[in-house]
């Protein structure tokens, strides 16, 4: 489970990672990026030396052109660079660009870029090559879906001279600029995008402080090696060539063989523990959990609002009132992960926390909205029925590590009168039931650093159909109002005029139940003590260019 939106031909494991930038999962504590243990100022950084990283999932395409997988953009942002940084408390500074300005009619973006950037292939950065990375997102033939989504507004963009490029945007777009610091903006060699894009799946050029000249393999990992030429990280952060000689990444998939790992020596640090094996490493000494809360959309059930049961608000609002979600969470992980109390992870700026109350759990009124939606009767089974119909939810997925999950809210639902019925399908019929919309149910979560994210989820251009293809608005959701309210959100002229609107889209949501909030997803590395700085992305992912080994 968590996911959508996987390319057609990605394997259901893929698939279950695919839209939602799929969250490491493991947590301990509400942790921050350095989190204590790691390191952060109790030393000089120590060069040399290699990491041994083991990772829970593969890209199915390690391309962030490509690929909307949060394991894509972990495995790339040591090999590209961006535009724009955005740095963990969400403002935006100067990278690759070194200063941009932007129209009085906030259509036009022109973009100053640093001198002296060098590819690792020995192309140089330059304007032209800002244009080849911007057309090649949307280009069709790239087949993107996050990337894509992230330059919805785009035009066109142009040279104006060697340093300075110039972006003409179709419409206001308050969120570009953040966009363009995310990996799947990430700045690749020119050269390489004009090959086949399957060679871009296994092989990523960049300018960052790694280079992986082998690239991944599938089932096996990906290695890197420094770029001992680096001088152009982001502004605020450590410059120089990166600290580390060599990382070393594996692809282990199961969750006890990475904690052995770990524990036995075999690798430095791994991500994507489950909750149980947290708990065990928490109590065991030498080694350091470090984590940080993904911003963006929760860990969710997605109704199909369009047709279908859920297709009637009272009969959403009462599934979200009558399973005691919270609890549900606490049981399964231990925990670890906190409930969800809206639409958005509660550490995502524009977060609206007055909202809550409505994702209460509250059976006396989950029943009289069920019987309001005229699902009155019951069968021998005990499930409400309308029409001699039983009230039936058939719940998509194709990713066994949240069965436990499942079954859960599959018995609470029971008790409410509520039949769920799980699907795990291949990848193939996963996706063509999508497009069609022929299901009630699917879940996933959606790391992003901003609010934005409710355009990507919830804007009506957004619902995947035959004609579309795979897209984030998994809810089908398409209310006037609310396209009215991410219109104006695009158009704000400052960050606080958008959070007021995003926090009436957040409203809208709610009122519609347009969303079955679960949990707040955490990103989480565990490490040996030696392990120094580990820090995190803006949006959860481990930033690895700054580790380094003090033994």
């Amino acid at each position: 489970m968590g996911a959508a939106l996987r390319p057609a031909t990605t394997t259901p494991a893929a698939w279950a990672g695919a839209v939602l930038l799929l969250a490491l999962v493991a947590a301990c504590s509400p942790g921050t990026a350095g989190t204590a243990g790691s390191g952060t100022g109790d030393a000089s950084p120590r060069a040399g030396g290699t990491l041994r990283l083991a990772v829970e999932k593969e890209p199915e395409c390690l391309d962030p052109h490509q690929s909307p997988t949060e394991s894509a953009r972990l495995l790339t942002r040591p090999i590209v660079d961006s535009l724009v940084y955005q740095d963990p408390q969400g403002k935006l500074h100067p990278w690759l660009a070194r200063e941009w300005k932007v129209s009085a009619d906030k259509l036009t973006y022109t973009f100053r870029l640093r001198e002296g950037v060098t590819f690792t292939d020995g192309q140089r950065f330059d304007a032209a090559a800002v244009v080849a990375n911007l057309d090649h997102v949307v280009d069709p033939k790239t087949k993107s879906l996050l990337a894509g989504s992230l330059l919805a507004a785009y035009r066109s963009s142009k040279a104006l001279d060697p340093l300075t490029a110039e972006v003409t945007l179709k419409r206001p777009d308050s969120g570009f600029l953040a966009a363009l610091a995310q990996p799947n903006l990430g700045i690749e060699s020119p050269v390489t995008l004009k090959g086949p894009a399957s060679k871009l799946c296994a092989v990523v050029v960049g300018t960052g402080p790694f280079k992986s000249e082998t690239g991944f393999t599938s089932q096996k990992g990906i290695e890197y090696v420094r770029n001992p030429a680096y001088a152009w990280a982001p502004e605020g952060t450590k410059s120089g060539p990166a600290p580390l000689d060599r990382i070393e990444v594996t692809v282990v998939p199961d969750n006890s063989a990475r904690l052995g790992a770990l524990t036995s020596g075999q690798v430095d640090a791994v991500t994507g523990l489950a909750p149980a094996s947290v708990g065990t490493l928490k109590s065991t000494p030498g080694f350091t959990l470090h984590t940080t809360r993904f911003s963006g959309a929760n860990y969710s059930y997605w109704p199909n609002t369009e047709k279908g049961p859920l297709s009637d608000v009272n009969v959403r609002k009462a599934l979200r009132a009558g399973v005691d979600w919270r609890q549900i969470v606490k049981n399964v992980y231990f925990g670890v992960y906190d409930g969800a109390q809206g639409p958005l992870s509660a550490s995502t700026p524009g977060f609206d926390g007055s909202l809550a109350p409505a994702y209460g759990h509250d059976p006396a009124e989950a029943n009289r909205l069920l019987d309001q939606a005229g699902w009155t009767g019951r069968d021998a089974a005990g499930y409400r029925t309308k029409d001699g119909k039983r009230l039936t939810l058939r719940h998509m997925w194709s990713d066994p590590s949240v069965s436990n999950l499942a079954v859960q809210i599959q018995a609470a639902a029971k008790r409410l009168g509520v039949e769920i019925v799980e699907e795990n399908l291949d990848g193939g019929t996963f996706v063509n039931r999508l497009l069609a919309g022929d299901y009630e149910l699917i879940d996933t979560s959606f790391s992003a650093p901003g609010p934005d994210v409710l355009r990507v989820l919830f804007a009506a251009e957004n619902i995947p159909t035959p004609e579309r293809g795979i897209s984030n608005n998994m809810a089908r959701y398409d209310d006037p109002r609310t396209e009215d309210a991410l219109k104006r959100a695009l158009d704000a002229a400052s960050q606080s005029e958008q959070f007021g609107v995003y926090a009436e889209v957040q409203r809208r949501i709610t009122e519609d139940a347009a969303v079955l909030p679960i949990y707040s997803p955490l990103s989480v590395v565990a490490a040996r003590d030696g392990v120094r700085d580990v820090r995190f992305n803006v949006d959860g992912s481990p930033d690895l260019s700054g580790v380094w080994l003090a033994s």
